[in-house]
C-alpha cells in the first residue's frame, strides 16, 4: 500500500481506496483480518486516527466488519434474504443467524424445504379458496379467525391436556411477535425481567429495547436453578420470567415435573407472570412432554407457541394464550403491530389441524429428525477424547456442547466457517459478556445425515489442531 502525503486527497481516503481496491480485486479475501490500527499506522507513517477513519468508512460501505476485542475483517457474503451481507457475529447477537451458501449448516433450527408438507397444505389452501372465495382475504378478527381459535383450543386439550378457552387465544405472526407484544404491554423502562441463562438472544433484544433490567438465572439439567431464582425474586420483584420448558434453546434441557410445579407456586407467591415460549415440545423422540401451561391453574403463564419452525417458516403462524385481565392491553398492542395475522393462512391451517394433518406431519418429521439426532449423537460421542461433553436431550433439533476450557467458541467458529461448517457460538446466548466462551450449539434440522458426518469431521480436525497437552477439561454442569 502506498499513500501520497502531498496529494489533495485526505490520507484516510487514500487508505480507504487502497483497501477497497484490494477487497474488490480479491487480493484481500472474505474473512481476512485487516492489520491492526497501530501496526498499519506505523507502517504507513500516519497517525492512528487516519486508520480509524479509513476502517470506519470501509465498515460503513459494507466492505468490512469489526468484532470487539478481535479486530476488523473483510466482509463475508451470506445468503440471508433481506439480511444479505450483514455481519455474522453482530447478527447472531440480534438473533439472526447468517448462513454461508456453501457451508454445512449446523446453525439453523429450521427445516429444509423437502420437509415441508407442500401437497397436504396445498389441498387446504385450495379448499379454502373454493369454500370462502374472496372472504378468505378479508381481515379476520384481531384475535384471529374464530374457527381456527376453536381448533387451537381443541389441539391444546387433545395433545397437552391443556384447558384453554378460545376466548383466551390470540393468533400471532410467529413466536417473536408474541414476545414483542408482551414486552410492549408489560415492560417499562427500569423493570426487572428474569430469563434463563443462557437464553434465546432475540428475546433478550426485545426486553433490552424497552430498557428493562435483564437478570439471568442459571440453567441446570432439569431446569432453572430455583434456589437462585427465589433469592432474586425476594430482592428484585420482576415483572415476568421468560422461559422454554421443553428442549430449551440453546441448552436443549427439559424441565422436571417437580420444577414445573414449583414455578407455578413461585409465580403466585411473588406475583409475576411466566412467558412460556414453546416451539419444540412436539419433537420428543422418547417420552411425551407437556408444557408448563398444562399445570397452570392460576392463569399466570402466558403460553406462546409457534408452528413455523417445524412446519414452514414462511407461513408465520402461531398463537398465545392470554390471562383475562391482560387481554385488552395485549389486543391493543397486537393491533398496533400488524392489525391481524394472515386470514387466508389461518383458514388453511385451521383445516390442516381439523383433518389431523398436523399430527401426521409431526409423526413423519419425528422419524426423520430422530435419525439425524442419533447420527449426530454418535458422531459427537467420538469427540469426547478432545474434551467435549454434552447432555443427550432426546428431542428437539439441537445439541448443546461444552468445549474444553482453553477453546473459545468464536475462534472455533471462525476457523470452521473457513472450512465450510457453520454453527452458533454459545456466548451469544448468555446475559453476561465474555464469561461463557466455550459452548457451541449444533443444530441438525437443515442438514442430511451425510452432512452431519462430514461436518463433525471438520470440527474434529479443528479440535485436533487446537488441542494442547496441558488442557484442563471442566466437568459438565
Amino acid at each position: 500500500m502506498k499513500i501520497d502525503k502531498n496529494s489533495d486527497t485526505p490520507l484516510y481516503i487514500q487508505v480507504y481506496n487502497s483497501l477497497k481496491n484490494k477487497i474488490e480485486k480479491n487480493e484481500l479475501k472474505e474473512g481476512d483480518k485487516l492489520p491492526s490500527i497501530r501496526s498499519l499506522s506505523k507502517k504507513l507513517g500516519v497517525n492512528n486516527i487516519t486508520i480509524v477513519n479509513a476502517y470506519k468508512l470501509l465498515e460503513q460501505d459494507k466492505y468490512v466488519y469489526s468484532v470487539k476485542g478481535s479486530g476488523t475483517y473483510v466482509r463475508k457474503k451470506y445468503d440471508m434474504g433481506p439480511y444479505i451481507e450483514d455481519e455474522d457475529i453482530e447478527l447472531m447477537i440480534s438473533g439472526i443467524l447468517p448462513i454461508s451458501k456453501d457451508s454445512i449448516n449446523f446453525s439453523s433450527v429450521s427445516p429444509t424445504p423437502e420437509m415441508f408438507p407442500i401437497e397436504e397444505f396445498k389441498e387446504s389452501l385450495i379448499e379454502v379458496l373454493d369454500r370462502d372465495k374472496g372472504n378468505a382475504f378479508m381481515y379476520p378478527e384481531i384475535t384471529g379467525y374464530e374457527p381456527f381459535r376453536e381448533s387451537i383450543s381443541y389441539f391444546l386439550h387433545e395433545n397437552y391436556n391443556m384447558n384453554v378457552n378460545e376466548e383466551q387465544i390470540l393468533v400471532i405472526s410467529g413466536g417473536q411477535q408474541g414476545i414483542d407484544i408482551i414486552t410492549k404491554t408489560l415492560v417499562n423502562q427500569g423493570d426487572y425481567i428474569f430469563v434463563e441463562n443462557p437464553t434465546y438472544s432475540a428475546a433478550l433484544s426485545a426486553f433490552k429495547s424497552r430498557r428493562a433490567k435483564v437478570i439471568g438465572i442459571p440453567m441446570q439439567k432439569d431446569g432453572i436453578d430455583l434456589e437462585i431464582l427465589e433469592k432474586y425474586l425476594k430482592k428484585f420483584n420482576p415483572k415476568l420470567l421468560y422461559m422454554m420448558t421443553n428442549f430449551h434453546s440453546p441448552t436443549t434441557y427439559s424441565y422436571s415435573e417437580e420444577k414445573k410445579k414449583r414455578l407455578i407456586d413461585l409465580s403466585n407467591k411473588y406475583n409475576f407472570y411466566i412467558i412460556e415460549d414453546d416451539f419444540l415440545t412436539d419433537l420428543s423422540y422418547e417420552e411425551k412432554k407437556i408444557p408448563l401451561k398444562s399445570l397452570d391453574n392460576l392463569d399466570t403463564v402466558i403460553y406462546i407457541k409457534s408452528f413455523s419452525k417445524i412446519f414452514m417458516p414462511g407461513i408465520r403462524i402461531g398463537f398465545m394464550t392470554v390471562p383475562e385481565n391482560l387481554f385488552p392491553s395485549i389486543i391493543k398492542a397486537k393491533h398496533t403491530t400488524d392489525i391481524s395475522s394472515s386470514g387466508f393462512f389461518q383458514r388453511a391451517f385451521d383445516l390442516f389441524l381439523r383433518k389431523g394433518l398436523w399430527k401426521n406431519h409431526i409423526e413423519t418429521i419425528k422419524k426423520v429428525y430422530a435419525e439425524k439426532y442419533n447420527t449426530m449423537v454418535n458422531e459427537l460421542n467420538r469427540l469426547s477424547k478432545y474434551g467435549l461433553s454434552f447432555v443427550e436431550p432426546k428431542g428437539g433439533l439441537s445439541i448443546w456442547i461444552r468445549l474444553p476450557e482453553d477453546i473459545d467458541s468464536v475462534e472455533l467458529y471462525k476457523e470452521c466457517t473457513e472450512n465450510g461448517v457453520s454453527f452458533v457460538p454459545g456466548k451469544i446466548f448468555f446475559t453476561e459478556d465474555n464469561i461463557y466462551t466455550n459452548y457451541i450449539r449444533l443444530s441438525f434440522g437443515a442438514v442430511s445425515k451425510e452432512e452431519i458426518i462430514s461436518g463433525i469431521k471438520i470440527i474434529e480436525n479443528s479440535l485436533r489442531k487446537r488441542q494442547k497437552k496441558d488442557s484442563k477439561y471442566l466437568p459438565f454442569v
